[in-house]
């Protein structure tokens, strides 16, 4: 049920951080992956790595606040190089750290221009290609914080939580078309983005937070991506895993 073998798949903010990791999974489950991101010279480099493994990739430059031609122009480019796409792993992000009233109209628009309206309008043009085809899966790259909050991440959790709820509309709306839309919320997962603030002092102080005790590695991620994004959720729309070690219910 897990087997993507013969599926194109879609992975924004691929170039590092969770989208690799999302990348590097569903090429070893079979997938043919579009690797989008503004840092296409890290895309193609995954590419083959993926390729010398035996799974096929290509690499498109994708900005998701470009506006929807940059949006339409990558995803022609993934269906030209590997066929029509079945799954949309919908992850690129960005988070400005600041008090909130020192943040600024150009953090606001960084943040939830890529994290709200760029995750909206790259849904929704994969999702016009689905429903014009035999549908297909995508997956929301929500965050805890689409539910809960902390201090100095406002524009990015009101981002997330509007895209816990474009996730739920978009569910209502296009299973008549075949097209699942569900979201995988992570908790606090170390990448090379954030490894150096996760060992600080403020870092010891979120671990301390969490029941399990540690933060997440995005392995820790690759079972609900699979699940969501295969057949094995075939009756899963309008659903959010949260991956968190517990920390919601702390």
């Amino acid at each position: 049920m897990f087997d993507l073998s013969g599926r194109t798949a879609v992975v924004t903010g691929a170039s590092q951080g969770l989208g690799h990791r999302f990348a590097e999974l569903l090429a070893e489950h079979g997938a043919h992956v579009g690797l989008a991101a503004r840092n296409v010279g890290k895309c193609q480099a995954l590419q083959r790595a993926i390729e010398a493994a035996g799974g096929q990739a290509a690499s498109v430059a994708l900005d998701v606040t470009a506006g929807v031609a940059a949006i339409d122009a990558a995803l022609d480019g993934v269906e030209q190089a590997l066929g029509p796409i079945d799954i949309l792993v919908n992850n690129a992000g960005v988070a400005v750290s600041k008090a909130f009233l020192e943040q600024s109209e150009e953090d606001w628009d960084q943040v939830v221009g890529t994290n709200l309206k760029g995750a909206f309008f790259v849904a929704q043009r994969t999702a016009s290609r689905m429903a014009a085809r035999d549908g297909g899966s995508i997956v929301n790259i929500a965050s805890v914080l689409s539910f809960d909050v902390i201090g100095h991440l406002a524009p990015y959790a009101a981002a997330k939580g509007g895209l816990w709820q474009t996730t739920r509309t978009m569910a209502l709306e296009l299973a008549r078309h075949g097209v699942r839309v569900n979201a995988l919320a992570p908790g606090y997962i170390e990448t090379e983005i954030n490894r150096d603030f996760l060992a600080g002092p403020a870092g010891e102080r979120m671990r301390q937070k969490i029941p399990q005790r540690r933060f997440g590695t995005p392995s820790d991620l690759d079972g609900a991506l699979l699940l969501l994004a295969s057949d094995a959720s075939r009756y899963m729309t309008g659903s959010v895993i949260v991956v968190d070690g517990g920390f919601m219910v702390a």
